[in-house]
């Protein structure tokens, strides 16, 4: 398996970012870790080993980014603006700065001249991010696979009023697209996989889950919600079942 590490210098940040790339060609898929998580936890949890065939067969090509959660999502002692507009640092970081050196690097390992969208997946807040810059940027994202995530951003920022924060919680501002809003077709020509287990830890993510659920129903956007069993908790040993099981359907 061809796997490369990067540090390169993000101007939206100023500091030097880090991650990781695994594969040689195939679908482009940029990976959101799980809360507070690093660009090696994917690997470190088995899941780059649990859809290894897909990298091999040159069917995928994950690019694993670094969160700034801590400065951002989780930083609950922090005002609520200096909170997301850290995050909004980042969001430009990926679209701006990572898309097109991940662009890049995919075209110099896979030997072609690729124009076309990425795919996003990630567990846990992974999800919550994954699903967050597919819905926001469908012109750079068609494929989505969003695993025990969150999607209303009131979890994490209590009875917010910022414009920032509305704009990166899904359940906010899809509930409020305009019915004639270009978006709803990209969304509509897009894979859209939202899953959740039934078992530990889930059941707040299961209630958004649902919510999500039903706002796509209602703006007659296509995804696959899927509930998994009572004994699914979440948890990485359930992840690494689930997103090779996505990926046959996708790929």
């Amino acid at each position: 398996m061809h796997t490369a590490y990067y540090k390169e210098y993000s101007h939206s940040l100023g500091r030097d970012m880090e991650f990781m790339v695994y594969g040689h060609s195939g679908k482009p898929c940029v990976v959101f870790p799980a809360q507070d998580g690093r660009f090696f936890d994917f690997a470190n949890f088995g899941m780059v080993d649990a859809v290894k065939d897909f990298i091999e067969e040159g069917k995928l090509q994950l690019f694993c980014v670094d969160s700034i959660d801590l400065e951002s999502w989780s930083k609950k002692w922090g005002s609520y603006q200096e909170r997301i507009e850290q995050h909004e640092r980042w969001f430009n970081y990926i679209v701006n700065e990572a898309i097109p050196r991940f662009r890049q690097i995919h075209n110099d390992t896979a030997w072609e001249n690729y124009q076309g969208k990425f795919m996003t997946t990630g567990c846990s807040m992974g999800a919550l991010h994954s699903a967050n810059f597919f819905f926001r940027r469908p012109d750079i994202f068609d494929n989505l696979i969003a695993l025990s995530g969150l999607y209303d951003a009131k979890f994490f920022f209590p009875n917010y009023s910022e414009n920032l924060i509305y704009n990166n919680s899904p359940i906010d501002y899809l509930k409020n697209i305009p019915w004639n809003h270009y978006y709803l077709d990209m969304y509509r020509n897009s894979k859209i996989v939202i899953c959740v287990g039934q078992g530990r830890w889930e059941d707040e993510c299961r209630v958004d889950t649902t919510e999500m659920k039903n706002i796509l129903k209602n703006l007659q956007v296509p995804a696959w919600v899927d509930y998994w069993g009572y004994d699914v908790d979440h948890d990485w040993p359930w992840w690494k079942i689930q997103l090779p099981y996505f990926l046959k359907h996708m790929l």
